[in-house]
């Protein structure tokens, strides 16, 4: 008997650890039975407080023991576990990452016919070692491709090549098509279509580059890339290979980063990249001059331009706007691309898209600011404005509807009171609560009530209880960051 060992109970309230390599690669692909015993085996190794018995294993699961016996052969010839003997019966689980480091081994008729035909298509180039058709045999039960998959695979890469391939090639290309999904027989037999169907495309492309072989699988699959997952037409990537050949700075690499490049910036059609390229200069030269007003340096301007520049200009943003803005951020201390670029969004939110906008929008502000200074000399109140007035006088005439009569009149009622600007915001809210529109029903409703200044009484209510400084804080914070 042990000397230590877990408590039942102890045990019933840990965790069992699956990895994830069996998760990923071997739970989606074996019977719900065979998972169940594995994990169910995996549990019984924590202890053995448990009667660790096949009898008892089998019971528990509702399976035969010839059952449980055959789930373990299946995962012995994965190689997950280890049958040290049969009667009686013991199993040993290997670490899973030793299983994907080391050769395992499988039924010696598994893969005869595999083998067979695999030889066939290498006849005449070249011999297969034991180590390559081992290599096919993990590939195999990893990415649990059909065999007649990967001799079809097999077949095409040697035919595109054109020479006697590696199988390390093979396995790169039969694995790239593996993380797409393509696993069976009939899924190869649907991508060899679709890329035989490209065979024109192909021709075209390397006719205009005066290039006489036949396309290799990786010239293929950028081909896909640019048709199928950009979505770019065949004279979009015939134009880009003629430009790069024609400054000889062709390759199948440059125009999949050049179209790569169009693609997010949402430059689709031939027509749409020519008149970026005219237009690039210009941007250029805009991008040196906003860099040069906000006071950054970049050598690059190719970034600025993609990252900035084109993003400003499709949202409807004029030259001498942008030039402005610059302007405005410098002297307001938006020293960087990021804060302009704040800026811009807040002036998009308000419309605001032109020179002639952005003029219109200060003259306002100052307007409003020319009458909330004759509101601060009425109640005697001699400062700036500032924010909080804006935001105010906002309210005032915007969210409650009141013209200039009506605050004018309210002004009257607040001149000479203790606080003027907030008895006067006060009159105004009373009126906006009572559902007043007119002068004339604000001053009848003021001849037949009388408004009472609660100033004090808010004074006493807010100081009837002990407020710590950083409620205090807090709840000017949130009266501050309240756009009226």
């Amino acid at each position: 008997m042990a000397f230590c060992k877990y408590s039942t109970e102890f045990i019933a309230n840990s965790k069992t650890e699956i990895d994830n390599i069996f998760i990923n690669d071997y739970l989606p692909f074996s019977s719900p039975q065979f998972s169940m015993v594995y994990i169910y085996g995996l549990y019984l190794c924590q202890s053995d407080s448990f009667d660790n018995s096949l009898e008892n294993f089998a019971k528990t699961l509702n399976m035969s023991q010839e059952d449980v016996v055959g789930a373990f052969e299946y995962w012995q010839e994965q190689g997950l576990v280890q049958i040290l003997s049969t009667n009686p019966i013991q199993i040993v689980y290997i670490p899973l990452k030793n299983v994907l480091t080391s050769n395992k081994l499988y039924k010696p008729d598994k893969y005869t016919t595999f083998n067979s035909q695999a030889n066939e298509i290498f006849k005449g180039k070249r011999s297969i070692s034991k180590h390559e058709y081992q290599e096919y045999y993990d590939f195999l039960e990893r990415y649990h491709v059909e065999q007649e998959a990967l001799l079809m695979i097999m077949k095409y890469c040697v035919e595109s090549k054109k020479s006697a391939v590696g199988y390390n090639y093979i396995l790169t290309v039969a694995k790239n098509w593996a993380s797409e999904g393509i696993t069976s027989t009939l899924q190869v037999e649907e991508k060899l279509k679709t890329m035989e169907e490209k065979n024109e495309d192909m021709s075209e492309i390397f006719k205009a580059l005066s290039i006489k072989r036949l396309p290799t699988i990786e010239e293929r699959a950028f081909l896909d890339k640019w048709q199928n997952d950009l979505g770019f037409q065949l004279d979009v990537v015939l134009y880009i290979c003629k430009k790069l050949k024609k400054k000889s700075k062709f390759s199948f690499e440059r125009v999949d980063a050049l179209l790569t490049k169009y693609f997010e910036m949402k430059l689709c059609s031939v027509s749409e990249i020519k008149e970026f390229e005219n237009e690039k200069q210009k941007l250029f030269d805009l991008a040196k001059e906003i860099n040069k007003t906000i006071g950054v340096y970049y050598e690059n301007l190719e970034t600025v331009v993609e990252n900035y520049i084109l993003k400003w200009i499709n949202m409807g943003f004029d030259n001498s706007f942008l030039l402005s803005v610059a302007e405005y951020c410098f002297k307001t201390s938006i020293r960087t691309l990021e804060g302009m670029d704040k800026t811009l969004l807040k002036f998009f939110k308000l419309g605001i898209l032109t020179t002639n906008a952005f003029n219109q929008y200060i003259d306002q502000i100052l307007y409003d600011d020319d009458k909330i200074k004759n509101i601060l000399s009425t109640l005697s109140l001699n400062r700036n404005v500032n924010n909080f007035d804006r935001n105010l006088y906002k309210n005032w005439k915007e969210n409650w509807g009141y013209n200039d009569e009506i605050i004018d009149y309210a002004l009257t009622l607040a001149k000479g009171k203790q606080s003027p600007l907030k008895y006067l915001s006060k009159v105004l809210a009373d009126w906006h609560e009572k559902g007043i529109k007119t002068l004339q029903e604000a001053k009848e409703f003021t001849k037949t009530n009388f408004i009472e200044d609660k100033s004090t009484q808010l004074k006493s209510n807010f100081t009837g209880r002990s407020y710590s400084k950083n409620e205090l804080n807090a709840l000017f914070q949130s009266i501050e960051e309240i756009d009226v």
